[in-house]
């Protein structure tokens, strides 16, 4: 699994598909997904708030293929919270679409016909439940992370998706995964702290309207 599809079953109820966030929120987590993927990959990195290129062969996947090439097509932006802006207009469509192309996920119309509009539910639900049970396992039993979701638990905590993920957990599972994000590399604290002030941004903005 790649961490924006992971992200994306996280953000999603594993039965109907239904966002358990804010649609900014989501789509910023989403953006955020897709960068870390390609730091994973080895193709970017994250200093000071800006995002950067240190390899710019195409990797095999089609949608971190897509998301490389425009930053490449673009060398004179670099903030990182402009290309969470950026990604986020299309991250959910992209990767929904990755996802119904491997079979994850199908689509389901909804709303009456003048309104339409498509929802992606997931294709079995034992596996979109799998990110969310195993996180939360861990962190209520207060095991140790997996750099892998110490990614993912961090892209939970910085869009503000943990009080739902840990609801009725003891406190300290919430402290034990602050604690272990505070202690993942560098490149990955930077680009969490870009998405929690931007999701920070819209919760305020979304409160206020």
């Amino acid at each position: 699994m790649r961490l924006a599809d992971e992200f994306f079953y996280l953000a999603h109820d594993d039965q109907t598909g239904r966002s358990r966030l804010f649609e900014s929120a989501t789509a910023y987590g989403l953006a955020a997904a897709l960068l870390a993927e390609l730091g994973w990959e080895g193709r970017i990195t994250f200093v000071g708030r800006h995002v950067r290129v240190i390899d710019p062969s195409p990797p095999a996947d089609w949608l971190q293929h897509l998301v490389l090439d425009r930053l490449l097509a673009e060398p004179q932006h670099t903030a990182t919270r402009t290309w969470l802006a950026f990604l986020g207009t299309t991250a959910y469509e992209q990767v929904a679409t990755r996802m119904w192309q491997l079979g994850l996920l199908r689509q389901h119309q909804v709303g009456r016909w003048w309104r339409q509009r498509t929802v992606y539910v997931p294709t079995d639900m034992n596996t979109a439940a799998w990110s969310w049970a195993r996180l939360s396992y861990r962190l209520r039993h207060h095991e140790r992370l997996n750099a892998f979701d110490v990614t993912l638990g961090g892209l939970a905590m910085s869009t503000q998706l943990d009080p739902i993920l840990l609801d009725d957990a003891p406190p300290l599972a919430r402290v034990l995964l602050r604690r272990q994000v505070d202690q993942a590399s560098l490149p990955l604290r930077e680009l969490l702290a870009d998405l929690g002030a931007v999701v920070g941004g819209a919760v305020l903005s979304h409160r206020t309207t």
